[in-house]
């Protein structure tokens, strides 16, 4: 019982007063099975609007929920840290999986996604030619992944960051080293497959959102390890995008940038959209110096595909070069300098 969280009184009658109504339960159970919107909600309820919203605005006020903007859509889930939302998570153990109302709401949730899973499927059903064509120039996938989780390593990690998260696959890639996880994507229809392919593995842990990459919606220092996972060559100011993402470290954060090595497929820029035609070890190397971060790693995964068409995929890790410092001391935190390789 040494973790046990102790509460005042009033504040332990405050977050009790919140959850203990019967549609706040239920909310929070939801909650903690992923993002909702209040559409998704009502639908699942079978009630009004209002009354979803008014009981959010509650929880939300008892800080046991988190809400974020996306575009014309709120989207809500369970708060992952907090000590209010520890006293929720050990209420709802104790609620019985076997209660009619719970199984039922569960049924609807389970609706709700497979209906948000087949959107998101349309979408990339759409879109899978043009990148499976991108694919072939390159290193595998496989490889590419293997060399991620290889420099990544198997130590635990607080807080991972995903700048540019697509279809979520590294936040699916990575889900057993993080314990919390954000995925950051411009894109809704993105960001719709991702959460679909999050819902799909059962991944709770980890929430995505819509936000650009040059001014994220975060706190700063908040994380101990941040991917840019093939975004770069899309961006005007991938400079800039390095410094927003240094900024998010914590002292002894390592960032892990993944993208294409110089080449001359022009055509990548008028059918796909590509502004940079990659990125040398030379240039990335100095951005990351100017953004306060040190130069670790440098790996080259070379194409099989023959010729001018063949493309190489860079990995750089660089990591950010402050110490903690804790009773006087400088020390390197555990949890943050984990993973070295």
């Amino acid at each position: 019982m040494a973790n046990l969280v102790k509460f005042g009184i009033d504040e332990l009658v405050d977050v009790l007063k919140a959850a203990a109504e019967p549609t706040r339960l239920r909310l929070l159970a939801l909650l903690a099975a992923g993002d909702l919107t209040v559409t998704d909600l009502t639908e699942i309820l079978g009630q009004s609007q209002p009354r979803i919203s008014r009981h959010l605005k509650l929880l939300g006020e008892a800080a046991l929920i988190d809400r974020y903007q996306e575009g014309a859509w709120a989207y809500f889930r369970l708060k992952q840290e907090g000590r209010a939302v520890t006293l929720a998570r050990t209420l709802l153990r104790h609620a019985s999986e076997n209660d009619p109302v719970i199984l039922r709401d569960g049924e609807r949730l389970a609706a709700v996604k497979r209906q948000r899973a087949e959107r998101a499927q349309a979408y990339f059903s759409r879109n899978a030619a043009e990148w499976d064509e991108l694919r072939r120039l390159h290193a595998s996938d496989e490889d590419v992944e293997a060399a991620i989780v290889k420099l990544v390593g198997s130590q635990p990690v607080d807080a991972f960051l995903d700048l540019g998260t697509g279809t979520g696959r590294m936040l699916l890639l990575l889900s057993g080293v993080y314990r919390r996880a954000i995925g950051i994507d411009a894109s809704r229809d993105m960001l719709a497959v991702a959460r679909a392919n999050l819902d799909k593995s059962g991944i709770t842990k980890a929430t995505v959102r819509q936000g650009d990459i040059l001014n994220l919606p975060l706190d700063a220092q908040d994380f101990d390890l941040v991917i840019i996972h093939q975004v770069l060559h899309f961006l005007y100011e991938p400079e800039a995008a390095l410094a927003e993402a240094s900024r998010m470290l914590r002292p002894g954060g390592r960032l892990v940038i993944v993208d294409l090595a110089p080449h001359a497929l022009e055509y990548l820029r008028n059918e796909h959209a590509h502004l940079r035609l990659g990125f040398s070890h030379q240039t990335m190397g100095e951005w990351l110096v100017k953004a306060g971060l040190d130069v670790e790693q440098v790996t080259d995964l070379h194409s099989e595909k023959q010729g001018s068409q063949a493309l190489t995929v860079t990995i750089w890790l660089a990591r950010d070069p402050r110490l903690l410092i804790a009773g006087g001391r400088n020390e390197a935190s555990t949890s943050i300098l984990a993973g070295n390789s």
